[in-house]
């Protein structure tokens, strides 16, 4: 990259950055006010927007795969990112340029500094996103919610479906303490007359989920067999997900051959997703004690009753405790470790999670996890964040890691 670019990138970014001073605003009347300050989103899109707890980002993949190898051009919108800001906004082409960026943010930069209340982070890059596929003419955008679904920016689309994903309890603070609560902020992306897909789900969350859609006359298909064709991700979530992809698409009408969506759902790639690094080594980025379960049941599919030196780092407001208990009768051993996000969890205060008697060592960051980790036979999975995932990846890679939104 061009040096000025770079710099004009990062100087974009830095107050990109900086506008997580407003906090997170949950509502939609700001996001409303930008993107009709924006003429967004554009008429020309068509929308498919997926919410849920766990998976929303690999059945986004599957379905961006399944059009591209379709011929059909569209937008992929997810987050967070894992190491450069850019993964954000892409279609089949490419990720949006550092010089689309500083173009975009200078507009709204200058249209919003003077807003009061200031638009947030995710709002802003929303805004980014749509302005950029409608500069590309894309006629489908795929959106990934951020958070929930009721109040989350996405949620002012309109969609040709709702797609929602397995639910569970995570950012309970915000979402709610029960399944039946996040399932009702989940269901919120549900519009009147639009169709819903969604994979099975917990009778609590399935409850709700049925009961919106009758509400607001919207056809409900719940998938009701994993796929059976090879993928290009591994698990057996991963054929659920595909599945969900593959439902989602069929319900928009969208004319894509078998053969095509088989080639799709083949060359999916989603990264941090029981991603193997090498032969022996595992990345998963599983934030949660759904994730964490899911992790468990697929390593047990690959590797049968191996178990694992567990490479583990951990981020603030999630249920510790209880992901490491679950992924604890796969673990040899732990090595726990920090990462440079504002949310890294001390390793010292992970460690004392786990049984004393537990065989743990403490490090400091991933390059002396991986040395420690070196002298054992065991196979190495690392995982516990997402943001610590994207570290991990951006130090195989040999790359800088850029923030993430905290």
């Amino acid at each position: 990259m061009n040096p000025s670019n770079a710099a004009s990138e990062k100087a974009a970014l830095d107050w990109l950055y900086g506008t997580q001073f407003f906090g997170m605003k949950l509502g939609l009347e700001n996001t409303r006010k930008l993107l009709d300050a924006l003429d967004l989103p554009s008429p020309q899109h068509r929308f498919i927007h997926v919410a849920g707890t766990n998976g929303k980002g690999s059945v986004c993949a599957f379905i961006h795969s399944i059009l591209r190898q379709g011929g059909i051009e569209a937008g992929l919108f997810t987050s967070p990112h894992l190491i450069q800001f850019r993964e954000r906004i892409q279609d089949a082409r490419g990720t949006i340029t550092p010089q689309e960026i500083c173009a975009g943010i200078g507009r709204i930069r200058s249209l919003t500094e003077a807003w009061t209340p200031h638009p947030t982070f995710f709002e802003i890059t929303l805004a980014l996103a749509l302005d950029w596929y409608r500069q590309r003419s894309l006629p489908w955008v795929i959106l990934e919610t951020g958070l929930g679904g009721r109040l989350d920016a996405t949620n002012v689309v309109t969609p040709a479906v709702s797609v929602i994903t397995p639910i569970g309890l995570d950012h309970m603070a915000i979402l709610g303490e029960t399944l039946a609560l996040i399932a009702a902020e989940k269901a919120g992306i549900i519009k009147p007359g639009i169709p819903v897909v969604t994979a099975p789900q917990h009778p609590e969350a399935m409850a709700v989920l049925t009961k919106v859609a009758e509400e607001r006359g919207a056809p409900l298909t719940v998938v009701e067999e994993p796929c059976q064709l090879p993928l290009g991700l591994i698990g057996e979530h991963q054929a659920w997900n595909a599945a969900l992809a593959v439902a989602a698409l069929k319900v928009t009408g969208i004319q894509i051959s078998d053969d095509r969506i088989a080639e799709g759902l083949r060359l999916t790639q989603w990264p941090a997703r029981f991603q193997q690094l090498d032969p022996r080594t595992t990345l998963d980025g599983a934030h949660n004690a759904h994730a964490a379960d899911v992790l468990v049941k697929a390593w047990r599919h690959e590797f049968g009753r191996e178990k694992a030196t567990l490479i583990f780092g951990a981020s603030s407001g999630k249920d510790t405790s209880a992901i490491l208990r679950i992924l604890a009768p796969i673990a040899q051993r732990w090595i726990f470790t920090g990462f440079r996000s504002p949310r890294s969890l001390s390793p010292e205060e992970v460690a004392a999670l786990v049984p004393e008697d537990a065989e743990k060592k403490i490090t400091c960051d991933i390059d002396a996890a991986l040395e420690i980790a070196a002298a054992f036979p065991e196979r190495r999975l690392i995982t516990g964040s997402l943001y610590f995932a994207g570290e991990v990846l951006a130090h195989h890679r040999s790359v800088a890691l850029e923030p993430s939104d905290q």
